[in-house]
């Protein structure tokens, strides 16, 4: 049986937004599908990384990949890179995804961004404790920031409007906000989903209980000395204006980020 989609919900990032905090708790719902754990080829069950790993396997394994074993079941694809993707990519997403509903997640550049960093240190690093480790501004942070790819994942404005040249109805989230009330965000997510939380299964809605109250992943707290903080702040601050004027989105993150050793 054909779907008409492979991918039915698309989380489209960005990275260090609690993306995979929003995967863990939607995929509590039973009509909701994840596709088994193909790890290094996908990365876990939620990252499917079809256009930027996994695209010279065509598009019949990326179909295969997320078919869910009963047609009805919402089959997920979060993957924070594909808000980088191409007018071109985006297209023919559109084609193996008509009618998928899109998210994005948006948070304070600032924020996001030493949040990657970070990420992307603890995986230089192999995994060296937070004391062992300072990310300093030098030659080594400037190709680190490259690394991670810092300016595109937050150029929030125009990735949004290369999805929205092809999807009509994205979900646009602040990541704050998630923070500050969890429940009333996860359930505007159910319902752009066509999901209910009241109506879930007993045993289910448990699950969903206990998955709200998890973290599910947290950079290590490396140490980021105050001019490389200082650089990024200004570096992104035309990022944060734009998303702001776009969105009407107020993000306070930044304040804390200055104001502490975070």
């Amino acid at each position: 049986m054909n779907r008409e989609n492979c991918a039915d919900i698309l989380c489209i990032g960005s990275q260090k937004a609690s993306t995979s905090w929003l995967h863990h708790v939607l995929n509590a719902h039973p009509l909701t599908y994840s596709f088994p754990n193909s790890e290094p080829v996908t990365s876990t069950t939620k990252e499917a990384h079809f256009w930027d790993w996994n695209h010279h396997r065509g598009a019949d394994w990326y179909r295969e990949l997320l078919r869910p074993p009963e047609p009805e079941r919402l089959s997920m694809d979060f993957t924070p890179e594909y808000s980088m993707m191409s007018d071109k990519q985006i297209a023919e997403c559109k084609r193996l995804n008509p009618s998928a509903r899109v998210i994005y997640v948006l948070r304070d550049p600032l924020a996001r961004a030493i949040s990657a960093l970070r990420m992307h240190t603890l995986w230089r690093s192999e995994g060296k404790d937070a004391e062992q480790v300072e990310i300093s501004f030098d030659d080594g942070f400037l190709n680190l920031i490259k690394e991670a790819r810092v300016f595109e994942m937050s150029s929030y404005v125009a990735n949004y409007r290369r999805w929205a040249n092809q999807y009509d109805n994205i979900l646009v989230l602040n990541y704050e906000d998630i923070v500050a009330d969890a429940d009333s965000m996860i359930r505007k997510v159910y319902a752009h989903c066509g999901l209910d939380v009241d109506a879930m299964p007993q045993d289910a809605r448990a699950e969903f209980d206990k998955r709200m109250q998890k973290r599910v992943w947290a950079s290590v707290p490396y140490s980021v000395d105050r001019d490389a903080k200082y650089f990024l702040y200004g570096w992104l601050w035309p990022k944060r204006q734009a998303c702001e004027k776009e969105f009407g989105i107020k993000f306070q993150e930044y304040r804390d980020v200055l104001g502490s050793g975070a």
